[in-house]
């Protein structure tokens, strides 16, 4: 399996994998109405020559006591093609994805996600580093990952995501 940045070649199959892996289009428009964003990245998972998976990560905002140079990204989302699906990809995606972003100058990676997934990848509620999400959901759910020690300290706030992402259901 490769994992590498997408290319214009494939958004027709990311947009199939997020269809097809969420059973619905809403994060697949999602994608293709960030894809415009500046400091946006996207990466897929490539078997066999076909996209099986990908994930994306878009700029973040905090409301509150902070800096306009700390650059935080916001995972979401990640799909996984079902039949390839608790192989590992998804981990795989993450992983490196995480590793690029540092080296790309994020310091902080903020995601909603399942409280007993994320944690495997460092990720820690968003609470315990005083930030808290624009939605409401479980304190557990919404996490951070600091991919330079220390980056948030000092930092309090809300996070907010995008105007794109109140569209989604």
């Amino acid at each position: 399996m490769e994992i590498r940045a997408e290319k214009p070649e494939d958004l027709e199959a990311i947009r199939r994998v997020n269809v097809t892996a969420f059973g619905r289009e809403s994060e697949a428009d999602l994608v293709d109405q960030l894809r415009g964003t500046a400091s946006r990245f996207s990466f897929v998972a490539v078997e066999s020559e076909q996209i099986v998976g990908h994930i994306f990560f878009s700029p973040v905002a905090i409301e509150g006591e902070w800096e306009d140079s700390l650059f935080i990204l916001g995972l979401a989302p990640i799909a996984v093609l079902p039949a390839h699906q608790r192989k590992g990809i998804g981990s795989a995606l993450i992983q490196h994805s995480l590793e690029e972003c540092a080296r790309l100058g994020c310091k902080v990676i903020v995601v909603l996600g399942h409280p007993t997934y994320y944690p495997r990848f460092g990720f820690i509620p968003a609470k315990e580093k005083g930030l808290v999400c624009e939605y409401p959901v479980p304190n557990e759910a919404f996490m951070v990952l600091e991919l330079e020690k220390g980056a948030l300290e000092g930092y309090t706030g809300t996070v907010k995501y995008r105007s794109e992402f109140n569209q989604l259901e």
